[in-house]
């Protein structure tokens, strides 16, 4: 991106939030518009296509503090008059004293440079021979988000999933070379693969891109058709994403390497997943452990027995002792998340909606022989 590129573009506004916007709003509305926008959801439409680059481009720079440090600092400095002349067609613009100095050192690697707003004022006020060790250095790639939603019982087991992607990658014609292939980039006669080059003036020496290679230290000969040069395109790809067992509903995993590829061959960002976890009709979460409830009857409770519970895999066998309560918990081992957790089983007693003349009887009798009050200590308590 040049150094014009990146100055004059409002990513506030491409996000719709005010500049002094909290992180956390950024968030909100980057991910609103990434899920309207997304190509997913709008095939074949080039308008919303470019309107999906440009705000995970604006994120990519506002959900970092200290890029957004960066650019709103150029971005105050630009609009405060600091380069009187506006943006020549790549000249050097004026600076402080009259001194001319290019606007792409000052945005250091961002806009091809090796350093930010400390090395221009430094190149200006320490004398003779400016800064040094201006050597651009690759950067490394950025990251990427995408969603995945699983089903219940995957997100408890672990499961691998296939992941569609749509991002930046290196071009698959030439590698991200961005040669032509059976030809390599040469290293740049001008900055000998520096990328930076020195320009003396009045007694300073200013460093800034080198005009030969655009700050990359390679020049490319013979352009790669596919990429025309920049090793890099927006393509759609596909990756086996293996997520772990217990992953919990919006929970994000981060898969290292598998973000956008690096500048000139640097490591590629990471990938974070947002997982998505649809709920199940009968088990729920606590951490690790997996609960339900099971009805019971009252003899069961009362007199005990052996109940068949269902659990992700087979059906166990749950033992409730006699006199069991209503609301009781009962844990059986190892039917949780994987090496990891437990079933937690509550009973509920059942009372029947229905009963026969014979089960009324039998009933009757029971509460005329019971001699248990089980309000007891309600009237204790208020005598």
């Amino acid at each position: 991106m040049s150094a014009r590129d990146y100055v004059e573009k409002d990513y506030y506004a491409a996000l719709g939030v005010p500049k002094d916007a909290a992180a956390a709003d950024i968030k909100k509305a980057y991910r609103k518009l990434a899920r309207d926008l997304h190509p997913d959801k709008n095939p074949d439409n080039k308008a919303a296509e470019d309107k999906f680059k440009a705000v995970s481009e604006a994120y990519d720079v506002l959900s970092d503090d200290s890029k957004r440090k960066e650019y709103d600092e150029a971005r105050s400095l630009f609009g405060s008059g600091g380069f009187r002349g506006g943006f020549p067609g790549g000249g050097g613009q004026q600076g402080p004293g009259g001194y001319s100095f290019d606007l792409g050192d000052l945005l250091g690697d961002r806009a091809g440079g090796g350093g930010g707003l400390g090395d221009v004022f430094g190149g200006l006020f320490g004398g003779q021979g400016g800064r040094r060790n201006t050597t651009r250095s690759p950067r490394k790639g950025g990251d990427l988000e995408a969603d995945v939603t699983l089903a219940f019982a995957d997100a408890v087991r672990g499961v691998t999933v296939p992941l569609r992607l749509q991002s930046p990658g290196a071009c698959g014609t030439c590698g991200g070379s961005g040669a032509a292939p059976g030809t390599a980039p040469t290293t740049c006669g001008v900055c000998n693969g520096a990328g930076v080059t020195s320009r003396n003036q009045g007694g300073f020496a200013f460093a800034e891109p080198c005009r030969a290679c655009r700050g990359s230290g390679r020049v490319v000969e013979t352009p790669c058709a596919t990429c025309h040069g920049t090793g890099a395109s927006t393509r759609e790809r596909t990756l086996t994403v293996r997520i772990p067992a217990g992953v919990k509903d919006g929970q994000k995993i981060r898969l290292a390497g598998r973000g956008a590829p690096g500048d000139r061959g640097a490591a590629a960002g990471d990938l974070l997943v947002r997982v998505h976890v649809t709920a199940h009709r009968l088990f729920g979460r606590k951490g690790d452990h997996l609960t339900i409830t099971v009805p019971v009857t009252f003899p069961e409770a009362a007199l005990g027995a052996n109940i068949s519970v269902p659990t992700l895999d087979a059906p166990v066998t749950l033992k409730i002792p006699a006199a069991t309560t209503s609301g009781r918990t009962f844990r059986v081992r190892g039917r949780g998340v994987p090496d990891k957790g437990d079933l937690l089983v509550t009973v509920e007693v059942a009372v029947p909606q229905r009963l026969d003349d014979e089960a009324r009887e039998a009933l009757e009798k029971y509460a005329a022989a019971a001699d248990h009050d089980p309000r007891e200590h309600l009237k204790e308590a208020t005598t």
